[in-house]
């Protein structure tokens, strides 16, 4: 598949990722022509430094990794961050509300961090693996009438990550209207290109290096 990278949201989020980690991290975005790189919301202003000159978008996560924090924590966290140079904005939602059949909340937090982006990129991270392919769609149902970036599988840091199958019901739901991105254990290039042919137009990882360049000796936690 040519132009895999352009799929990709090059991604560090660990706990003890260090300057020089971010700093590599961005170096081999730009190398590689990665979408974008998705770090924590404190690496926002050196990940938006360390690519003003090339292509490379930077993405962030907000109310990361749970999504159970206040609805205006991360409307503010999404907010500061754009106005620190995050180009997209990925939110985690409130899965206990959703499993407490509490739509109308759910339908609030996710409107209050798609105002707080501006004009920044929002995709919203359902934790798939913990809910039923009926509060899926409702969850992308609510996304698509609201006409958000995207739509997310996973963290990455709960029980399972991204299944083609997941991905094939979120494009499903939301048609062509808006994105959907794969995250959570896409470690290799065929993984990457089974989510994008099941229906994903982003894809999140860390072993995004091997991925295009085949070499995949090196294991990924993401």
């Amino acid at each position: 598949m040519q132009d895999l990278a352009k799929y990709i949201d090059h991604t560090l989020l660990a706990a003890n990722a260090t300057v020089n980690d971010i700093k590599t991290l961005c170096a081999e975005a730009a190398q590689y022509h990665f979408a974008s790189v998705c770090v924590n919301t404190g690496y926002v202003p050196l990940a938006s430094e360390c690519l003003k000159d090339s292509d490379v978008k930077v993405c962030c996560v907000v109310g990361f990794p749970l999504g159970a924090c206040l609805t205006e924590a991360k409307a503010f966290e999404a907010a500061e961050a754009v106005r620190r140079g995050a180009d997209e904005v990925d939110m985690v939602i409130n899965v206990g509300m959703l499993k407490s059949g509490d739509l109308e909340f759910v339908r609030r937090d996710i409107e209050a961090v798609f105002a707080a982006c501006g004009n920044a990129t929002l995709k919203v991270i359902l934790e798939n693996c913990l809910l039923t392919d009926e509060e899926i769609t409702q969850v992308c149902e609510i996304c698509r009438t609201m006409k958000v970036g995207f739509v997310k599988t996973s963290t990455g840091f709960s029980t399972m990550g991204a299944t083609e199958h997941h991905v094939a019901l979120m494009r499903k739901v939301v048609g062509n209207e808006i994105g959907v991105k794969a995250s959570g254990g896409v470690r290799t290039r065929e993984t990457a290109i089974k989510m994008i042919e099941a229906g994903a137009n982003r894809v999140g990882a860390s072993a995004s290096v091997s991925i295009v360049t085949g070499d995949e000796t090196t294991p990924s936690e993401y």
